[in-house]
């Protein structure tokens, strides 16, 4: 019970560590009597702030996890081979922890805004970064607690017993994510507050991941309908699209070389570095099926596919895609991620391949390729395009293994029969110890 009672005690006290200006890039300050705030854009602003420490893990474990990138160094090389060895030592420590703290911090000063402040767009704000909090939790780890106070009683176990991943969808994940919507405009996207499109994206994404890809069309076309009004267009050029300044941007975690992440790394973007093979842990990391995939790209298109010279330098073995160097943003959600997400949806739905595949067409001839407009027309067919457009377009941005997962192509992808159990990653094991077992490991861990 002392253990317990440390845990919460300490997320408390961390809860008001807080980046006080409104690019969130102030060095916080401790605050430990949160019951006598009045001012709650302080611990707002914190929930952003703590997810600057998941941006790398969440990067990396999306690509190197699957067919895109290569660990060279024991014991990460144990992202790449799909067994209990993942759990503990290094990996832990670099990858799981500051994602499952991270994110447990973030939620807790949601819920001290969403109960305490009075201000209404604070608290639909509050309301995006919990509902995306838990997805992240989800996406990488499955069940897991729920806690939606901003005070979780010490003594009351059952709040750190994992729920299943639909109920934390319909009954947190979901209700935020609707909220934020009702709650927020879009009038200020470009400084990395959340917004009412962002909120309506991710929605949709969240929906995809479900396989419910008739609300999934819903919010994504709404989404591509409404992005231009917003002021987001896709980026003329391919080379700008992952820059902080570009204008496909729909929401961002923003970053910032004048203070330390939350996962205590000392410099702010650390992520590039993986992909680039600036980390001596992987330092030539590009794997060859991403150059293949590229090449094929250009096979299957007519025209040489430009984003491969952006993305990937094949004879370095390493990423290129990333040149914003220490203040990199991490660009969570853009507008071709939606597009594409769009048009699955739509043919999931049964629409026409003559009416989902122009979809595509300004990502691909942003990128030097023709039209696939009347080249496929199965729903199968335009499926895979789909899918390969997806992997070369949103390469080295950490979506890949959850797009395999999410689309069951984990083994026909891979290469490998891969235990469903492996898809998910493992709950640290200082969370597990520090509850006396309440808190349980992931099957196959």
């Amino acid at each position: 019970m002392k253990k317990i009672k440390y845990i919460y005690i300490t997320l408390v006290a961390t809860l008001l560590i807080t980046a006080c200006d409104n690019d969130l890039e102030q060095s916080p300050s401790l605050d430990l009597e949160a019951i006598n705030l009045i001012e709650f854009g302080p611990v707002l602003n914190a929930a952003y702030y703590y997810h600057t420490g998941v941006a790398m893990p969440q990067a990396v474990l999306g690509d190197f996890r699957a067919d895109n990138m290569l660990m060279l160094e024991d014991p990460f090389t144990s992202i790449d081979t799909y067994n209990s060895d993942l759990a503990g030592g290094d990996m832990t420590g670099a990858f799981f922890t500051p994602v499952y703290r991270n994110l447990y911090k973030a939620i807790l000063s949601a819920n001290n805004v969403i109960e305490n402040s009075s201000n209404e767009t604070q608290i639909a704000e509050a309301k995006f970064l919990r509902g995306l909090s838990y997805f992240k939790l989800v996406l990488i780890f499955g069940d897991v607690p729920v806690n939606l106070s901003a005070a979780p009683s010490t003594s009351d176990l059952s709040i750190l017993v994992k729920q299943p991943v639909n109920d934390i969808y319909n009954d947190v994940i979901i209700p935020d994510f609707q909220d934020a919507i009702a709650g927020l405009d879009n009038s200020d996207i470009a400084s990395g507050r959340a917004s009412q499109i962002a909120a309506r994206a991710f929605l949709g994404k969240v929906y995809m991941h479900r396989g419910d890809f008739g609300p999934a069309a819903t919010e994504l076309g709404a989404v591509v309908s409404a992005a231009s009004a917003a002021g987001i267009t896709l980026e003329p050029n391919f080379a700008d699209v992952v820059t902080d300044i570009s204008s496909e941007i729909i929401f961002a975690t923003k970053i910032s070389g004048s203070i330390s992440n939350a996962d205590g790394s000392t410099s702010s973007s650390t992520f590039p570095g993986w992909f680039s093979g600036g980390d001596t842990k992987s330092s030539t990391p590009l794997d060859p099926r991403l150059t293949a995939a590229f090449d094929a790209s250009s096979a299957a298109g007519g025209g040489t596919d430009l984003r491969k010279a952006l993305t990937i330098d094949a004879a370095g073995g390493k990423g290129v895609k990333y040149t914003g160097g220490a203040d990199q943003d991490f660009i969570e959600m853009r507008l071709s991620d939606v597009i594409l997400m769009y048009a699955e949806a739509l043919n999931e739905n049964s629409t026409p391949a003559s009416t989902v595949l122009p979809l595509l067409d300004p990502i691909r001839t942003r990128a030097g390729l023709t039209s696939l407009t009347g080249t496929v027309s199965s729903q199968a067919d335009v499926r895979e395009v789909i899918y390969d457009e997806r992997r070369v377009e949103l390469a080295l941005e950490g979506h890949r293994w959850f797009d395999l997962v999410r689309t069951g192509t984990v083994d026909a992808e891979m290469g490998l029969t891969i235990n469903a159990n492996y898809y998910i990653f493992p709950i640290p094991d200082s969370e597990i110890l520090a509850t006396n077992g309440v808190i349980t490991q992931n099957d196959g861990y």
